[in-house]
């Protein structure tokens, strides 16, 4: 027997959807049947856009720049009367250059990388808690170079310590929420095609996307918090 929720369209609150990963997960949930809330940093024409026009009545694009906390709560009172079964928060950054030590990084590059990486999205997931049902999910683009035990060939030094930053915080978020019912997820795509991760990566977005939406639909359901990649292999923290 189906109640009403059962009818109800599944819905995905999408943090960073204008291009890339984002882009790519907001075109994936939207063949699935699924409502997509989709954010971009500024107003301007965008890929978020392009899917928008072709499905008028399943994706809604808002702007969301995830270092200011005032757009934080501007966006949770505009969907204060919405319910979603899914938050991600896919929105993130490098510094310009990869290839410098963390002693070598300004100041200033450290401090953009971090407060994007780290503070920006977990101010989010905070602001917006609320919005995703009890029993939902609330799930986190992390990287495969978060990983303190895997680490055993250095590189990428302030990316890769923003993320490990990253999972150390969202295991305090649980840990505050410990009585949860929600799914928390850290999700590590692997080496992927994008701007972000160079033409040199090793996977096309093709190949991971929807692979990585099914892992984390199937995770619904399931309490506490995982670091897993997109084949729902857990990671080493």
């Amino acid at each position: 027997m189906t109640g009403p929720l059962d009818k109800q369209p599944r819905t995905i609150l999408l943090i960073g959807a204008s291009r890339g990963l984002g882009h790519a997960m907001a075109v994936e949930f939207t063949k699935k049947g699924w409502h997509v809330v989709g954010t971009v940093r500024e107003d301007g024409r965008t890929e978020l856009n392009e899917l928008a026009d072709a499905h008028p009545d399943q994706v809604t694009i808002e702007c969301l720049d995830i270092t200011e906390r005032a757009q934080i709560a501007a966006l949770r009172d505009r969907f204060s009367d919405s319910v979603f079964d899914i938050l991600f928060v896919n929105a993130g950054t490098t510094n310009h250059d990869q290839a410098e030590t963390i002693a070598e990084t300004s100041t200033d590059e450290f401090v953009r990388v971090m407060v994007t990486n780290a503070l920006g999205v977990m101010r989010t997931v905070e602001g917006l808690q609320d919005l995703v049902r009890p029993t939902g999910l609330i799930g986190v683009m992390s990287s495969g170079q978060a990983s303190i035990a895997d680490n055993e060939k250095g590189g990428h030094e302030v990316y890769r310590g923003s993320k490990a930053a990253l999972n150390q915080y969202m295991r305090s978020y649980a840990a505050r929420h410990v009585g949860d019912e929600r799914a928390l997820v850290l999700m590590a795509p692997g080496w992927v095609r994008t701007e972000l991760g160079g033409p040199e990566a090793r996977f096309s977005i093709e190949e991971t996307i929807p692979e990585l939406v099914d892992t984390l639909v199937k995770q619904q359901g399931t309490r506490g918090l995982r670091f897993i990649d997109r084949h729902g292999k857990s990671i080493p923290w």
